[in-house]
């Protein structure tokens, strides 16, 4: 093929393009012969969309050569992503030289683009489901409550320990910095006298008075105890019965 017939091919295929794409297609420059196509891919879910403006340019014995590409600009595709794209078009290059291949390239990126619309959307679930997970998981766990070990129960008790002691020592220095200096039995005797009959009063004033039945004992004198009686044999006092 000559290079009049190289041309010849180019433009032909370049008219095709254009009705093709007619939104999405752009003239960058006639020599080299440069132009973008905006791919995009179909609505995922929540009308979720990745696009990509692929820029090719002809090299001279396109189509026996592969065009140039790159990835003029994107939306909503990583790295990775981007990276895939061009692995993709390098391969389907590579299957299609001396054939004019760029509707073929366009469309295997439309496919891509598809698929990742689809990971997107399971990746998102994923998370979704992972999120659901993480939330039962600290709802059981609220609902359990914290399993008592040895361990923490102990750590528990050292702090409790550590908390009393220190409410202790500030109580002790606020009533020291008051002034007021703990007082002994002794002391509060001497400064309230009656302390002494406070108990003694408070019976008085609760009725706690102890009352007794003498019918339980008006037959005491009835009783007869020989506890005295030396003769008194129980041994023998029982042979006797027999």
């Amino acid at each position: 093929m000559n290079m009049t017939d190289y041309a010849e091919e180019q433009r032909n295929e370049l008219e095709a393009i254009e009705s093709i794409y007619p939104d999405s297609f752009t003239v960058l420059s006639d020599d080299p012969t440069s132009f973008t196509i905006t791919v995009t891919s179909d609505a995922g879910e929540n009308n979720d969309t990745v696009e990509a403006t692929l820029r090719f340019t002809y090299v001279e014995k396109y189509p026996d050569e592969a065009p140039l590409w790159e990835i003029h600009s994107q939306e909503n595709l990583d790295v990775s992503d981007m990276e895939d794209v061009l692995t993709l078009l390098q391969q389907q290059a590579e299957e299609n030289l001396g054939t004019v291949m760029i509707f073929t390239l366009v469309t295997a990126v439309q496919e891509k683009l598809n698929k990742i619309v689809d990971v997107i959307k399971n990746r998102r679930e994923e998370e979704k489901r992972r999120k659901e997970r993480e939330a039962e998981e600290a709802e059981k766990v609220a609902f359990q409550g914290t399993v008592v070990t040895i361990e923490n129960f102990l750590a528990w008790k050292a702090k409790f320990e550590m908390e009393i002691a220190e409410l202790r020592r500030k109580r002790q220095k606020e009533e020291e910095q008051a002034g007021k200096p703990k007082l002994t039995g002794k002391q509060l005797f001497e400064r309230d006298r009656n302390l002494d009959t406070s108990d003694i009063q408070f019976l008085e004033d609760a009725g706690n008075n102890v009352e007794v039945d003498e019918s339980l004992f008006q037959d005491i004198e009835d009783l007869e105890l020989d506890d005295d009686d030396d003769s008194f044999d129980p041994l023998a006092a029982g042979s006797d019965e027999d």
